[in-house]
């Protein structure tokens, strides 16, 4: 069975993380979770999904202060790593390998070990800085999937655009071969 790290941080879009849980979970693969500070107040202000209620959903959750925790050693076989949302303090510390709580120092480990990491961003407007980081956690080894929908599948619900962001994420994990939402190329 495959086991993949989901990490939810501050930054608005804990949907994604939500979702991604429970997608990975249809996909019947072992999901560990590790929730920030700010991830657990936005994830219930958006949502209203408690912390209660997602670990559930999970196999294990750690502590973003624990250090000693499983997913902080490139030991601990991880198929790949998914921060959704992604803060942009967050894509700081991975980006300049600051590892100050697990969510980054996994990353780290995530970068070290040669596995999928991705980040779903989620800010606006960019600026300098942030790019410069994007830029390089991209040239790392991360893929950087910001939280941008598309529209071309006419969804007919927030939902739809979610779950067609998650099907596209799932596949740069590996999880599934292809997306399930193909551009036909017809307008």
């Amino acid at each position: 069975m495959k086991r993949i790290l989901v990490c939810i941080t501050g930054a608005s879009g804990a949907i994604y993380g939500v979702r991604s849980i429970e997608a990975l979970n249809e996909a019947n693969i072992e999901v560990h979770l590790v929730v920030s500070k700010w991830g657990k107040k936005t994830l219930q202000y958006e949502t209203g999904v408690s912390m209660a209620e997602l670990a559930s959903k999970v196999h294990e959750v750690y502590d973003e202060e624990n250090l000693a925790a499983k997913p902080a050693s490139g030991s601990f076989h991880l198929d790949g790593m998914l921060i959704a949302p992604c803060s942009m303090k967050t894509l700081s510390s991975i980006a300049n390998g600051f590892a100050d709580n697990l969510v980054s120092r996994a990353a780290d480990c995530s970068l070290k070990e040669k596995k999928p990491l991705v980040l779903v961003t989620r800010e606006a407007p960019l600026n300098l800085i942030h790019i410069r980081n994007m830029e390089k956690v991209v040239e790392a080894g991360a893929t950087l999937f910001p939280a941008s929908p598309a529209f071309w599948s006419k969804p007919s619900s927030i939902e739809e655009l979610v779950d067609s962001l998650v099907d596209r994420i799932l596949t740069h994990l590996g999880i599934n071969e292809e997306t399930a939402i193909e551009w036909d190329g017809d307008i």
